[in-house]
Order: structure tokens, then C-alpha cells, then sequence
């Protein structure tokens, strides 16, 4: 590919779109091919991306909650679903546990509710 970028590049106009796209890519081409020499690197992104995506729809849809008390609530529940794929907690189940003995739990112990504790 670089081989083919580098014959296209000289047969382009340097300021056409194409020509900038090239010479951009042939600029950038060492950090483009770096996962070939490293295997610990990967070709994409996609599971960084993936891992994120919720935290910025949340922060979209945060926008458009209809109050700034909706919002904050529902970053809390964003949060507590997240904490229970971290610990590897089914969230239903975690869910309806902790809401048949929330209203008994001492304020100052609710803590030992979250996802995750024993």
C-alpha cells in the first residue's frame, strides 16, 4: 500500500483532496504500520470505542433528561449498572436484591449494597 500511496502521490495534484489525503497518510504511515512490529498493539480501536460508547450517549442523553435532579439520577443508575459489569453482577438480579432490603439498611451502611460487595 505505501508503495501504491507513494506512485499516486506523484500523480495527484498535492492541494486536491486526494493528493492532501495521501500525503497525510504517508505522513502519519510509521504509526499506521506500527502494530506490524508490535504485536501488543492492535490494527483498531473498536473495543476502547466499544467500552465507551455508553459513557457518551449517557452524556448526551443527560442533556435532554428534563431537569438537572432527572440527570443526576439517571448518571447514578449509568453508574451502579456499570459498577455491576465490572464486578460481573447481573444487574436484575442485583437490582431486585437490593431493593427488598433498602429501606431497612442503615444510611451509614449503604455502601455494602453496591455491586460487587459482600
Amino acid at each position: 500500500m505505501e508503495t501504491w500511496l507513494n506512485d499516486k502521490l506523484n500523480k495527484v495534484l498535492p492541494q486536491s483532496a486526494i493528493g492532501q489525503a495521501i500525503a497525510y497518510t504517508l505522513t502519519l504511515w510509521p504509526r499506521l504500520i506500527r502494530y506490524i512490529d508490535q504485536g501488543r498493539f492492535n490494527i483498531d480501536n473498536n473495543l476502547i470505542e466499544n467500552s465507551i460508547r455508553p459513557v457518551a450517549l449517557g452524556r448526551k442523553n443527560y442533556m435532554f433528561a428534563g431537569s438537572q435532579d432527572a440527570a443526576q439520577q439517571a448518571a447514578i443508575v449509568y453508574s451502579l449498572l456499570a459498577t455491576c459489569k465490572i464486578n460481573s453482577v447481573e444487574p436484575f438480579e442485583w437490582l431486585s436484591n437490593t431493593l427488598s432490603v433498602i429501606s431497612t439498611y442503615p444510611a451509614d451502611q449503604l455502601f455494602k449494597l453496591l455491586p460487587g460487595q459482600k
